[in-house]
């Protein structure tokens, strides 16, 4: 038996701090490398290093300690019957009782009070109120959330939202102070703090006064209610591990129990504040576009009629970790072989899209000022006509907002030979553009880790082939190149698409969903996701003993999902397939040779759209 390590026995103490904190005894926690999760009683944590470095561990604990407060202070069933439809009020409504639950639970407890600290403070990193200027770029849900959280608790704002909260501390203490003040007078009755938090966006004016629900106040539902939220909360755990894939969407935080809309005549707006939850921190406003009202992406959290079987043995891995680094060199060498004369034609693509984006960057003059520098080309005027007064000029940068593209590329078997070899060689050359253009990028592929099943697939045989078990394959989601990590070393690993054998099946959906939870973890202000595939979504185990569209549906939802409600601008590259069916956004091209043009041709037009 491997002797267990100290990251073992870390991982072992704190499950069970969570299931003593929650007093549930059935809770599963695990480490994850991605965004924090909770799908029912399985939770997900921030992995820390191996030596355990105090401030990972805190943010682990922090995190932990908050999906423990949930299961044990929320009624799910019951915060969503109170909960008003409007998508800002929403939010705010769910930010309030999440400080509501992680006040009650630290209440007497300092050590719990500092880990809920340190996952806020990991929260607001990519939060816009630590980013915003005005009063209309602070995001309404995490000010209000903090400031609930200053009254019920004592312990002031972090100084990274000090700035944002302040530019509408005044607005929200004359609108609703009192109601702020009341909110502690009912700290442990989550249905009379509902109450007063409906009228705190009463007084905000973020809902009318008839809105309230009418089923909120009716004394006889006590007892259903509680029942329901059980239910729910079994439900949940029933299902987990059949959202678990599906609620890594939500990379910044936006941890979705999808199947939650499966319980107790509950609609839509059920799951919603499990997305805040599944934080517990995303206020889900992470790096989106400030609007006003700033709308918390947590509101769109996606409902799918979708379910992996397991994702047990699904893995996110970096291309350094499936070969060595000398084949790795070996493969880039023959990707740069194979593509001699296509790099020469898409690089001189490339230096145009680079000359375009630099002209965005460029500064700009504004002339004929009252001050500013003299402006030495009218001084001509002065001399002819010396009645004439003295001309200045102001420097002005046109304004260029940080942007990060994700290149995401389809890693499937029918990608084998050129198209794959130039989907390479072309992410190369955008990537190594983009950088010298200050536009971080990130590059990554999807495929399976077997065919027909894989070790999913034994699961299911195992168990006695249930019927409609979902998607029933181990997926893979391979890392090229992270947003941060310059082009020089993320160089070799692209030539991994050359590996014989790595690319296998493709699972569209859950794909883009992975790669639009990492934009969203980011805190550029614009984010681009470019798709480039060659068909759709196919796994033959998956689609045996399931609907034929199984795969295709679950893609159209996604994609309709990142469209509409989504930050993220996404467009597709299909290869010899038309994707115009799937996306609004698309292009198809029919020779792979087109692609490296294409590329730049799509991202040219999105960066001149604004």
């Amino acid at each position: 038996m491997a002797q267990e390590t100290p990251l073992d026995r870390f991982k072992s103490v704190l499950g069970g701090t969570c299931r003593a904190l929650a007093d549930e005894p059935e809770i599963e926690l695990a480490f994850t490398a991605d965004a924090p999760v909770q799908s029912g009683k399985h939770i997900k944590v921030p992995m820390p290093a191996r030596a355990l470095p105090a401030d990972q561990v805190a943010e682990a604990r922090g995190f932990a300690d908050g999906f423990a407060l949930r299961l044990k202070h929320h009624d799910t069933a019951l915060h969503s019957r109170a909960a008003p439809q409007d998508a800002v009020a929403r939010a705010v409504f769910d930010a309030v009782e999440g400080a509501r639950v992680e006040a009650l639970g630290s209440k007497g407890y300092a050590g719990i009070a500092d880990n809920l600290a340190t996952a806020l403070d990991v929260r607001l990193r990519s939060d816009p109120i630590t980013r915003a200027r005005t009063r209309d770029e602070v995001p309404l849900s995490t000010a209000l959330g903090l400031l609930v959280r200053e009254r019920l608790t004592g312990a002031p704002a972090p100084a990274a939202a000090d700035k944002g909260l302040s530019l509408v501390r005044d607005w929200i203490e004359e609108k609703a102070g009192g109601d702020l003040d009341a909110l502690a007078l009912a700290l442990d009755d989550q249905r009379a703090f509902q109450g007063l938090a409906r009228k705190l966006l009463e007084d905000l004016e973020l809902v009318e006064g008839d809105q309230v629900p009418e089923d909120t106040d009716e004394g006889g539902g006590d007892e259903d209610e509680g029942t329901d939220s059980q239910d729910q909360d079994d439900g949940d755990e029933g299902e987990s591990e059949g959202s678990e894939g599906e609620s890594q969407v939500d990379s910044r935080g936006e941890q979705r129990d999808a199947e939650d809309a499966e319980g107790e005549g509950e609609d839509q707006g059920d799951d919603q504040f499990d997305d805040m939850d599944g934080e517990p921190g995303d206020d889900g406003e992470e790096g989106m576009q400030p609007v006003r009202p700033n709308r918390p992406f947590a509101d769109f959290s996606p409902h799918f009629d979708y379910k992996p079987w397991t994702t047990q043995f699904d893995e996110v891995i970096a291309a350094t970790e499936l070969c060595d680094a000398d084949e790795l060199a070996r493969l880039r060498g023959y990707l740069d072989q194979q593509l001699v004369h296509l790099q020469a034609v898409v690089s001189k693509l490339a230096n145009r899209l680079q000359r375009r984006l630099m002209a965005q960057q460029n500064r700009s003059w504004d002339f004929d000022q009252e001050e500013g520098l003299l402006d030495a080309a009218r001084l001509a005027r002065v001399i002819v006509s010396p009645g004439s007064s003295l001309s200045y000029k102001v420097e002005r940068e046109t304004e260029f907002r940080d942007t990060i593209v994700t290149l995401l590329i389809d890693n499937s078997g029918s990608m084998r030979g050129r198209p794959i070899s130039i989907a390479a060689i072309s992410a190369d050359i955008l990537a190594r553009t983009l950088e010298r253009c200050g536009v971080k990028t990130e590059i990554l592929g999807f495929t399976t880790r077997a065919w027909k099943g894989g070790q999913a697939r034994e699961t299911w045989l195992a168990a006695g082939r249930p019927p409609q078990p979902g998607r029933l394959n181990d997926v893979r989601h391979i890392v090229y190149k992270k947003a941060d990590e310059p082009w020089r070393r993320a160089r070799n690993s692209l030539g991994l698409m050359m590996r014989e054998g790595l690319l296998k099946e493709n699972i569209d959906g859950e794909a883009l969903l992975w790669a639009h939870a990492r934009m969203m973890a980011r805190p550029e202000e614009r984010r681009i996701l470019m798709v480039i595939s060659d068909g759709a979504p196919v796994d033959d185990s998956t689609l045996s003993v399931n609907s034929g569209s199984y795969l295709e549906r679950h893609l159209r939802q996604v994609i309709d999902w990142i469209e509409k409600k989504s930050p993220v601008q996404l467009v597709a590259i299909g290869i010899g397939h038309d994707v115009t069916r799937y996306y609004q956004r698309a292009v198809t091209i029919m020779d792979a040779d087109q692609l490296g043009g294409t590329i730049i041709e799509q991202l040219a037009a999105l960066f001149d759209t604004e």
